[in-house]
């Protein structure tokens, strides 16, 4: 069985002990960390499988584990490119986020952060999602470019609406609303074949039992709930405590010092929404068999199996 998919499938960790492993997780120093290291982390946990699992007390264990689990993915066995790995993903997103939330009194001065931040995304999402289905290079291709199009296309909606609406409450709430409901949208678009086509599901032991539509649409539906949670909690917060600082004597004397002030909110914010919402789920998620197709259940006794989340 892939290292990866044994250690989520045994640690079935609460969800104060998946926050905390990924903070582990998405220690940058994981986007350097060379192929050799990572190969041999990886076989050191193929030889001692079941070592590897009962010793993680084991400094030794525990980097391999922190080196496979950060850089490999579980589905395929391949390496992660290194900008989208989930260590890359909060010193990305975040600058694409507070750019992308500037007030704009021009169209075009909003479109590349805009374009940027979708595509990231959009990457991210395909890259890290579940690679247990056929999928061809021209449909990813196609796929993606019609999301990030999309995505980007919405994402610019609140500025032609601030150029002819002078609402103030309105113009600060409708960046966040849209930020947030096309952000879950974009996975939702970026993974749209997992429902279609179905993802392995599989028993305790790793066993394949078969594709699951339901599961892909489960696992769709969770991780497009985190990616609301992550980005809305991270556009409205700062514009809280933004709207608070603008009232102080401080700004009043260093007005430049809104934009140093929301960008370290942002990366604050952020910085503990990321592993937060990845911790929401966990990343081997369980089903119950009877919610499955006919199929699968009339091949396996098992009560509950398992499915790669996705990132």
């Amino acid at each position: 069985m892939e290292p990866n998919v044994r250690f989520w499938i045994t640690e079935r960790h609460s969800f104060i002990q998946r926050f905390l492993q990924w903070t582990e997780l998405l220690d940058p120093t994981n986007l350097v960390v060379s192929i050799e290291k990572i190969e041999k982390s990886r076989q050191l946990l193929l030889t001692n499988e079941d070592a590897a699992i009962r010793d993680l007390e084991n400094q030794r264990i525990k980097d391999a584990w922190k080196r496979s689990l950060s850089t490999v993915h579980p589905d395929s066995g391949k390496l992660i490119p290194v900008p989208f790995r989930p260590a890359a993903f909060l010193p990305f997103t975040a600058p694409m986020v507070f750019f992308s939330m500037l007030s704009a009194k021009s169209l075009k001065s909003l479109i590349l952060p805009q374009v940027s931040f979708y595509t990231y995304t959009t990457t991210f999402n395909m890259v890290n999602g579940n690679a247990s289905y056929n999928r061809r290079l021209y449909e990813s291709l196609l796929l993606g470019t019609g999301v990030i199009a999309s995505s980007s296309f919405f994402g610019l909606f609140p500025v032609l609406f601030q150029m002819r609406v002078n609402h103030v409450l309105l113009k600060r709430a409708l960046p966040i609303i849209i930020l947030t409901h096309v952000s879950g949208m974009n996975v939702v678009a970026t993974r749209s074949l997992e429902p279609i086509r179905g993802i392995e599901v599989m028993d305790k032991e790793g066993n394949v039992m078969g594709y699951s539509r339901k599961a892909g649409t489960k696992a769709v539906k969770d991780t497009a709930t985190s990616r609301i949670v992550l980005f809305g909690t991270t556009a409205f917060i700062p514009e809280v405590f933004s709207h608070f600082f603008v009232r102080t004597q401080f700004f009043r004397q260093y007005p430049w010092s809104l934009w140093t002030f929301k960008l370290s909110c942002t990366v604050l914010v952020m910085g503990l929404m990321v592993p937060l919402s990845f911790s929401l789920f966990p990343q081997m998620g369980r089903i119950q068999c009877s919610e499955l197709e006919k199929e699968i259940q009339s091949v396996t006794e098992e009560t509950e199996l398992f499915y790669n989340r996705g990132v």
